[in-house]
């Protein structure tokens, strides 16, 4: 079964994903609020794949995506984004984020992330 790691300091946000990802198939979920907590849970858990928010307090998704990288350079790890997060998104895809998703997103568009990274 695979574990997933949601990470944004919103926690609306992290259940909203959590219930989407639960009634998908998908019921392991680890949450975290920030950067650096991504890092020492990624390290903790090994999780198949990463949600993380770009924007967060204490260590933004961006610097996240580089510590977890250093790590395990395999990682999974998809970024999620508010609009106007252009140069943000570019980045992230550059540190070697797999994908990227928009918010406000829909259940549909993080099923269909998900299922194409680790297929059911």
């Amino acid at each position: 079964m695979y574990k997933i790691l949601v990470v944004d300091d919103a926690g609306f946000m992290r259940m909203m994903i959590k219930t989407c990802l639960t009634k998908s198939g998908y019921p392991n979920v680890i949450e975290g609020e920030d950067g650096e907590k991504a890092i020492a849970l990624y390290k903790a858990e090994k999780p198949d794949l990463v949600f993380m928010d770009i924007t967060m307090p204490n260590l933004d998704g961006i610097g996240a995506l580089k510590g977890i990288k250093a790590v395990d350079p395999n990682a999974k790890v998809v970024m999620c984004s508010a609009m106007g997060q252009e140069a943000m998104v570019m980045e992230a895809i550059k540190e070697g984020a797999m994908d990227f998703i928009v918010k406000p997103f829909k259940p549909e568009r993080i099923i269909q992330t998900v299922s194409k990274i680790l297929p059911l």
